[in-house]
Order: structure tokens, then sequence, then C-alpha cells
């Protein structure tokens, strides 16, 4: 059963969710709708304290998020995530050195594919990797939501050179 609530952010509603009532399955970016047959659980204690961490995170207080995670995916990605999650607030960093960071060197592409793949928008920071020569690439929302969410991060994204 799948339980659902929304997050206000700046370019609209998110919708996070929750599988097992205990831990965040997924986090779609707007616009969301959530799936016939789900429930609205505000209240849930997991989904309270992602709505109030997404709430500090969009108004420049919190750095990374403390929730338990329940993302679905292979070992490959769950090891992109895993590295998407030690890039520091504010840096960004390319698809080339997350796969040198994962012991995958050469694999950029996989990389980018993982990224895509992503279930945990924002709190698996895939909108942190950019392009080789630092150019904005790739991303669910767009690149408006991903430049957004940079700028939010820094006033000036430090851009590998």
């Amino acid at each position: 059963m799948t339980v659902y609530t929304f997050v206000d952010g700046p370019f609209g509603e998110l919708l996070v969710a929750t599988e097992d009532g205990a831990a965040l399955s997924r986090v779609w970016l707007p616009p969301a709708h959530p799936e016939a047959g789900w429930i609205r659980g505000d209240d849930l204690p997991v989904l309270a304290a992602a709505r109030r961490q997404f709430a500090e995170y969009f108004a420049g207080e919190r750095t990374d998020f403390d929730l338990p995670l329940a993302a679905r995916g292979t070992a490959f990605q769950h090891q992109v995530w895993d590295a998407l999650r030690r890039i520091d607030y504010g840096s960004t960093r390319s698809y080339g050195q997350i796969a040198d960071a994962i012991g995958a060197p050469g694999a950029a592409r996989a990389v980018g594919a993982a990224n895509h793949d992503n279930p945990l928008a924002i709190i698996v920071p895939c909108h942190r990797v950019v392009g080789a020569n630092g150019s904005l690439v790739g991303y669910a929302g767009g690149l408006d939501q991903k430049r957004a969410l940079l700028e939010l991060e820094t006033t000036e994204a430090r851009l590998p050179l």
C-alpha cells in the first residue's frame, strides 16, 4: 500500500510516498499526482518528517536529509545513489567523477542512467551532477528546476573546471 503527502516547494508541490509506512520510497517533482488507490497520510510520522525537512531545506536551513529511505534499484544504482548523497551541499560533480568515485571509471553513461532512475529526487541530490564541462544537463524536473536547486544551495554553484 502506498501512502503519500504533498510538500510545498519553490516550483510547485512535490509528492512524497512510502510503501511500508516507515521509510520513503519515492519523491516526485512537480507536477506530480497520486495514483488510484493510494492513501493520503499527512500525519504518518515518516511523511510528516519529510514535509518538515523539505520545508527546512527550501528555507535554506537544512543542507542534508535525515530520513529513512527505501529506494528500489539495482546494486549499481544504489552505489551511484550513495555517491550522490556524499556530494556536499552547494557543490557539483560530473558523471565521470561519480563513476570514478564508485570504482567504475569509464561508466559515466551508466551513472547518468542511474541518475535518471533516482526515485528520491532532492534527497538523493542528482541535481548536483553536471556535464564534464560544467553544463547543466539531464534533470527529470527540467533544467530550470535543476538551476533553481543549485542556486538555492549556493549563490555561485561550484561547477567543476
